[in-house]
């Protein structure tokens, strides 16, 4: 089937330096949407509103702080006109034991993955109900199967889905519609920074099928952007995440039987490798850590 144009619209996506943030934003565009790409990186959102045509444009700015995201909401708008959909996408993660885990790190998590969600939401709704707009916060399958040696990760995003469900209900009357969308795990920079840890790749090879497999990037992209498109109230990144929704209850129950097995098989080397995750992984938490790093210096 044709997809459906977004000719005239004006879309914003934060995380958009990179993974599904820039793969979205470049979707968005093919199918004619004017793109704001937000992000920490300069040279990689650059490189990625290029991509998306003369017309695109980008802002750095971190998604905790709301005096900045207002900001560059306030300059979109004076940019483009107006703003019809935004996709709270930034995201980073940390691995293994809640235990063993650097409480900064595990802080940092939940404020740019839950309270950079709802800075996002708080900052561009204004704009969203002057256009009768659509909100999508990306979740993820973490929200639906919380799982061990994933702890930050499962509780920002179980918040951020709680989050915009609850949304959904007090801004519907104002003409805006809110999503949620899910992903497994899919090929980005954070999931090949993950799978270089060797026990917390060992640990994803062991959950059932299909959880343990990485998916490829641009048809999950492809599937948010149709979700985008209808103003979906659910969009699945993958096909068979819609079957989840009706046995998610079940699955906190399965894992609490089978986790501890195969955790017990490798409590060794998580306790003998455990200083080696206590940073954030891939090349967007290196990012993160480097932009706090920068303003802390600027103090």
């Amino acid at each position: 089937m044709p997809k459906k144009s977004l000719e005239g619209q004006v879309a914003v996506v934060t995380g958009a330096a990179r993974g599904v943030g820039a793969e979205l934003a470049r979707a968005l565009a093919v199918r004619g949407a004017t793109v704001a790409l937000v992000g920490l990186e300069p040279e990689e959102l650059e490189r990625a509103a290029a991509e998306c045509g003369p017309g695109a444009g980008w802002w750095e700015a971190d998604v905790t702080d709301l005096t900045a995201l207002q900001a560059v909401a306030e300059q979109v708008v004076e940019r483009f006109g107006r703003v019809d959909i935004v996709v709270a996408n930034a995201g980073i993660a940390i691995g293994g034991t809640f235990l063993d885990s650097d409480p900064a790190a595990f802080q940092r998590v939940i404020e740019v993955n839950l309270l950079g969600s709802t800075t996002t939401a708080r900052a561009f709704l204004p704009a969203l109900i002057a256009s009768r707009g659509y909100l999508l916060q990306i979740a993820s399958l973490a929200a639906m199967t919380p799982a061990p040696l994933m702890t930050a990760y499962c509780a920002s995003k179980s918040g951020v889905e709680a989050f915009a469900h609850a949304l959904r209900g007090e801004v519907a009357n104002q003409g805006v519609k809110v999503g949620v969308g899910y992903l497994s795990w899919t090929d980005t920079d954070m999931v090949r920074g993950a799978d270089e840890d060797e026990v917390m790749r060992e640990m994803r090879a062991h959950l059932p099928w299909p959880t343990n497999r990485t998916y490829p990037l641009a048809p999950a992209v492809q599937r948010i952007a149709d979700g985008i498109a209808h103003r979906s109230v659910h969009v699945y990144a993958q096909g068979w995440l819609r079957s989840y929704q009706l046995i998610r209850g079940q699955i906190p129950l399965v894992l609490g039987r089978v986790a501890p097995m195969q955790l017990r098989s490798l409590e060794p080397r998580l306790r003998a490798t455990a200083e080696d995750r206590r940073g954030l992984v891939g090349r967007g938490g290196a990012a993160d850590e480097q932009a706090r790093a920068a303003r802390g210096a600027a103090r």
